[in-house]
């Protein structure tokens, strides 16, 4: 079994590498000792047990070394008192009690900071790609913890380096030249920039209050316009994934392109034309780490179409978080990584196993069977995978997660071609308002239901119990029908 994965036993071995470098005080040199173990891996050429355990050993390095890398990365050692800076705003402004926060990047030296400005006018009509010249202390980022919630290592993970609180007469708007910046981040901050005008037209539409908010996550991945009290909602109903952007969203953008897209004589230009599609999304949304592992998952998916070869399994899911932890190490601690990686990692073992219930012959006999069924089968399969993570960050267990899948995976689906029908045809958006209305509606009428959630708070360790009990049926249970290769996901 574990042979058809090689992958996934790689990435096992590179995350542990990842723990250990960000536990584990450590002195050696790592990069001396990462070339010494893989020129020792390609002399053992000739044994093939011992160049496999060389070749993990390599990535459990290769974890150390980069979690290491990335750390020193973002040490920084700011001024005691107040300095002079230009920045470029990275992000909507977003109302606090005292203050409008916003991310700013230092063109200077590529640096990131959360950024608060003294609430007034002037900050509120921020956008995205402004200049500001700007006179203020630069602090280490916040130790702040609430439960199991660390703020300093969630800044650390989205490249945060510092933060700033800055009084109205110490900043001003500015002309900021951006040739310092790498042409990653120029082309980041242009598509920044046209998500922020589509959002605009969304506005102008007539959009407003709780539906311009979902519309605004669910299309375009931007959060902040959600009020607590509609997170709420989403979460005690289970529906919080519909609001953050991954592989449903992805791969519902994914079907609308191919359809769009019709080129089976020219398969090849299709598929290109389908990855490139796909990856313009990812920088609009603004290159989230769950999006860019549905996008490398996808573009493998495609690319491997063209040789009409096993194309969604453990396999490429292994080969989209090693794209990722390469990336940003340090992504191994974000929640949201967490809860992507188990959703499709429970969705890819759990549903051919469901599949299996019933024959194909069935299946295919009744369709609308078939699709409430692969709807059931999904839901329950990515609630296993993350049940236990949602209890352990967010202390709670949705009981009512099936019924709500069942009413917000197709109305996700219909809102997000909605939003593209509505950039097009604006006459349209009030459909697009109705819809969203009636589903958050709906889910509040949901929440209302007496132990739609329940309070849980386990361990760490009771968490890692629990998924070690959860791989171990499900490798029972694989064990038991057999293992195929063709069964889909496998």
């Amino acid at each position: 079994m574990a042979e058809k994965i090689p992958l996934l036993r790689l990435v096992v071995f590179l995350m542990t590498g990842i723990v250990v470098g960000e536990y584990v005080p450590i002195q050696v040199p790592m990069f001396p000792v990462w070339v010494v173990m893989i020129v020792v891996t390609l002399l053992l050429w000739r044994h093939r047990y011992g160049q496999s355990l060389m070749l993990c050993a390599c990535f459990l390095v290769l974890g150390m070394l980069l979690i290491l890398r990335q750390k020193e990365s973002l040490e920084v050692v700011w001024p005691e008192s107040e300095v002079c800076y230009e920045a470029v705003v990275l992000s909507e402004p977003v109302e606090k009690p005292k203050t409008m926060a916003v991310d700013i990047l230092l063109p200077s030296n590529h640096r990131k900071l959360k950024c608060y400005l003294y609430k007034e006018e002037r900050s509120r009509r921020l956008r995205i790609g402004d200049g500001l010249r700007i006179q203020s202390r630069i602090k280490e980022n916040s130790d702040w913890r609430q439960g199991s919630f660390d703020y300093r290592r969630y800044l650390e993970i989205h490249g945060f380096t510092g933060t700033t609180f800055v009084s109205s007469w110490k900043w001003q708007k500015a002309e900021i030249f951006l040739k310092d910046l790498s042409r990653l981040e120029r082309a980041r901050l242009f598509f920044l920039r046209q998500r922020s005008r589509l959002l605009q037209r969304f506005s102008n539409q007539g959009l407003d209050g709780e539906q311009y908010a979902v519309v605004a996550a669910m299309a375009l991945g931007e959060k902040s316009a959600l009020t607590k009290d509609l997170r709420e909602v989403y979460a005690v109903t289970g529906a919080s994934h519909v609001l953050a952007l991954s592989g449903l969203h992805l791969g519902i953008i994914y079907t609308l392109f191919s359809l769009l897209i019709v080129g089976r004589r020219w398969r090849m230009v299709s598929q290109i034309l389908l990855i490139l599609g796909i990856w313009v999304f990812v920088f609009l949304v603004g290159i989230t780490t769950s999006v860019v592992r549905s996008a490398v998952m996808l573009s493998t998916y495609a690319l491997l179409s063209l040789g009409h070869r096993d194309r969604m399994s453990l396999n490429t899911l292994a080969f989209a978080v090693m794209i990722l932890l390469m990336m940003s190490p340090s992504s191994l601690f974000d929640v949201g990584f967490q809860m992507s990686f188990a959703a499709v990692a429970s969705i890819l073992l759990l549903v051919p196993l469901l599949d299996s219930l019933f024959s194909q012959e069935f299946l295919m006999e009744h369709r609308l069977f078939r699709w409430l069924w692969s709807l059931v089968a999904v839901s329950c399969a990515a609630q296993i995978g993350v049940a236990p993570l949602i209890a352990y960050y967010f202390g709670r267990f949705s009981t009512c997660f099936l019924l709500t899948n069942l009413i917000v995976v197709p109305a996700a689906t219909l809102i997000l071609w909605l939003s593209i029908v509505v950039l097009i045809i604006p006459s349209l958006a009030f459909l697009l308002i109705y819809i969203v209305g009636l589903l958050n509606t709906t889910l509040t009428m949901i929440a209302a239901i007496p132990g739609a959630s329940i309070p849980l708070h386990p361990t760490l360790l009771q968490v890692s119990m629990t998924y070690v009990i959860i791989v171990a049926v499900i490798a029972i249970t694989i064990l038991t029908v057999g293992w195929s290769p063709s069964r889909r996901g496998w």
